[in-house]
């Protein structure tokens, strides 16, 4: 695996052949929409028996059927717990190569590591995605700690600790709002993705790029679990795909995006997207961005929500239990990944 030096760099790095991608797989960026966006939702009007939140929870709705994305402010989590994460993430990837080289894997299994993405071509080359990712488990973090580099060890340990407990508060807000979108009991979604949930942090670096025209941060995909809780630096990169056009999402201080993934499409019975996203790069600024996975827990059975099936609206996906949704996700590395589908019934 090729480390990239991050850490002190006046220029942007040199763009080896080994990350440029085919003409049919770069990201054309004089084709994506600047004016559109992803809805913005105000979460402080949906406290109490604030008179707004069904105001609040149709717009939810309405984001989740036509994007599935939206980006919430006034969502209850302090500014400086925010900040404090970033600034930890920032001083990990500013570690030299070899202070982090150890969790370099490309075991999947390893429930801490540090990766570069890569994409399959034609022939079997594997051309490399200009960035660099480490990810972990929410919890226990102690077990994290031990393995990340003594000189951060304790900022991130006590970052991590506040911000993982505050997502995780955020994340049960979101699927009760969710929940009662879809007409169901607002623990609804919470007691469908079961106990003892899959929850993984990812963190995401994205160096300055001579060409963001020949790579990409990371290839466009769905993400596989439940639900996203994305927080990013602000500086611009993340795409979205809506109607086959690449829309870019804006970069609000201290917003969340917030990403319906695979399972919550299944729950919905398609009601509810999980759509096509990507990172992008520029050859100014670095980019950096924390991405929190909510999803079940490997034994829990997914499928489509009962009270959401009828004669018009018959289930459009089988029954499985997750591990074998992250077995055939694991399967398809390197490719552009169609998980969801796998499990579609016919129509």
């Amino acid at each position: 695996m090729e480390s990239f030096q991050l850490a002190n760099e006046s220029s942007p790095l040199s763009l080896t052949p080994n990350f440029i991608l085919p003409e049919h797989k770069r990201p054309h960026l004089s084709e994506v929409k600047y004016l559109d966006s992803i809805p913005i939702i105000d979460l402080s009007y949906c406290d109490g028996n604030n008179p707004s939140s069904l105001e609040v929870i149709h717009k939810i709705s309405k984001a989740c059927e036509e994007f599935g994305f939206f980006q919430i402010v006034n969502h209850g989590v302090p500014d400086q717990v925010c900040t404090k994460m970033m600034k930890a993430i920032t001083n990990f990837f500013e570690l030299a190569p070899e202070e982090r080289e150890h969790l370099s894997s490309t075991d999947n299994t390893k429930n801490v590591r540090l990766f570069n993405y890569y994409l399959q071509v034609d022939g079997g080359e594997k051309v490399k995605l200009w960035s660099e990712c480490s990810a972990h488990p929410w919890y226990p973090i102690d077990d994290i700690i031990q393995l990340l580099p003594e000189k951060i060890g304790t900022q991130y340990r006590e970052a991590f600790t506040e911000y993982a407990k505050e997502v995780g508060s955020l994340v049960r807000r979101l699927l009760s709002l969710i929940s009662i979108g879809l007409g169901l009991e607002e623990d609804c979604l919470l007691k469908k993705l079961g106990e003892q949930p899959r929850q993984r942090a990812q963190s995401n670096f994205y160096p300055p790029c001579l060409d963001p025209e020949l790579t990409m941060g990371l290839n466009e995909h769905t993400d596989l679990n439940a639900l996203t809780v994305l927080l990013q630096s602000e500086v611009s990169g993340l795409q979205v795909n809506k109607d086959g056009k690449w829309i870019s999402i804006p970069c609000i201080p201290n917003a969340f995006v917030i990403n319906l993934a695979d399972q919550i499409e299944v729950l919905s019975n398609g009601r509810y997207k999980s759509v096509l996203h990507r990172a992008v790069t520029n050859n100014v600024q670095p980019r950096i961005s924390m991405a929190m996975f909510y999803g079940p827990n490997p034994e829990t059975i997914i499928g489509p929500i009962h009270e959401l099936i009828d004669e018009e609206h018959p289930p459009k996906y089988r029954n499985y239990h997750f591990s074998k949704f992250l077995e055939e996700f694991f399967n398809q590395e390197g490719t552009r990944r169609i998980v969801k589908e796998v499990f579609e019934l016919p129509c």
